[in-house]
């Protein structure tokens, strides 16, 4: 089968990126023909673009405007189209350089719309308000009342959802990361809308634990993070385990604020700031954690970070919001994967931390757990089955509707 991946971005920067080039490999393990188009901005500085096509694309001002009309996306993907002659399309972001200038040219193949994030039913993406509320509101006037948008950006946002509304018909279906997703999406009004699991890599069980006992973070450094919820619920909790430590992996806005957060709550001296690291460096320094904690303010649609640490077999704190609840489970106490904790309770959150960081054994048993779970629910193995399931589907069901079409003789 030829599949033709489409993204924003083509380096290994983020989430959805390693996501999309690990499925294009996966595919070409089984023996199917999956290139990747996408632009030629950078997320990081001189990384890589891994596509096979690529257009324009900036992370300048201009992106402002070329996320609503970019005409060297259009141009480049129809040329990729004549060039490759897809079976199936697949396509995961596109709003942020691709623009909805690319939907058209989708009208005649069979396609997916892989939603990684709310950008479908909310202009900024997230779906919540400045207050940290799940917004519930009509895209329009109200993202620029709640200040969600600036006046500036309004104006090309209105244009985008324009044009999306106009040609978002041509999906024949949407995926969703997590059943949480799906929920929101349907009350938008999108439908139908199947669910397929980010995949995380399998990989071997980390070394038995060692003292001190290290709690984790990995991720954007931003406010809906909810790292500074970590911060005050480490420094509460290192008060009764004061050998413990805490490794941060990333890069974002929020870094110089909380280095000055560390300072005033005299953790700095136990912080490790490892930067922006690749995986296979992160998965290193992550196997010595006792613990990892997803702290997020925001309903994520997933957590990648969640499942890389669960088939990591590290023991698991996160906020019960999005799809954390899912990728957790239930609380078993026999075969607990991880903790819930209320988002933005620092109290909560030290509660959760303490039990593990005082009792080795725990922070194994709940790795153990995790470990398990990750394996039958989130292997690439699996992702790539159920994607390779839908692709045939839409194949099916495109050629049943041109055997549908009419003959007409003269």
């Amino acid at each position: 089968m030829k599949i033709l991946l489409v993204n924003d971005y083509g380096g290994a920067t983020g989430g959805a990126e390693i996501q999309m080039l690990t499925l294009r490999r996966l595919l070409r393990d089984r023996g199917h023909d999956a290139r990747l188009f996408s632009s030629s901005a950078e997320l990081v500085t001189q990384s890589p673009i891994l596509a096979d096509y690529t257009c324009y694309g900036t992370t300048s001002r201009a992106q402002v405007v070329s996320q609503v009309l970019n005409i060297s996306a259009y141009q480049s993907l129809r040329q990729a189209l004549q060039d490759f002659q897809p079976d199936v399309v697949h396509v995961r972001m596109f709003l942020w350089q691709l623009s909805p200038l690319i939907l058209p040219l989708l009208k005649s193949y069979p396609c997916l719309y892989q939603t990684a994030i709310y950008k479908s039913i909310c202009p900024a993406g997230t779906n919540i308000l400045p207050s940290g509320q799940t917004c519930q509101l009509e895209p329009g006037t109200a993202c620029l009342k709640q200040g969600c948008l600036t006046p500036q950006t309004w104006v090309w946002m209105m244009a985008q959802r324009s044009l999306w509304n106009r040609w978002k018909g041509v999906f024949d279906r949407t995926v969703a990361l997590s059943n949480g997703m799906k929920k929101e999406l349907a009350q938008a009004g999108i439908s139908p809308v199947n669910v397929i699991y980010n995949g995380v890599p399998e990989r071997p069980a980390r070394p038995p634990l060692q003292t001190p006992p290290t709690v984790g973070y990995a991720g954007r450094f931003s406010a809906e993070k909810g790292i500074e919820t970590l911060f005050q619920a480490f420094a509460q909790a290192r008060q009764q385990v004061p050998a413990a430590q805490l490794k941060m992996a990333g890069k974002g806005p929020s870094e110089a604020a909380l280095r000055t957060l560390a300072k005033q709550l005299n953790i700095e001296d136990c912080i490790t700031w490892l930067g922006h690291i690749p995986q296979t460096e992160l998965e290193q320094q992550f196997n010595s954690l006792w613990v990892q904690v997803v702290p997020s303010l925001w309903a994520e649609p997933f957590g990648n970070v969640t499942t890389e640490a669960m088939m990591r077999g590290t023991a698991v704190i996160a906020s019960a919001v999005g799809a954390q609840p899912e990728i957790i489970g239930k609380e078993d106490t026999k075969t607990k994967a991880g903790t819930l904790v209320p988002p933005g309770e620092s109290a909560n959150l030290a509660a959760a931390l303490l039990p593990i960081l005082q009792q080795k054994s725990l922070a194994e048993a709940m790795g153990a757990a995790g470990r398990q779970r990750a394996i039958a629910e989130f292997s690439e193995t699996r992702c790539v089955e159920n994607f390779l399931k839908l692709y045939g589907e839409l194949k099916r069901e495109s050629l049943a509707k041109e055997d549908l079409v009419p003959c007409v003789t003269t």
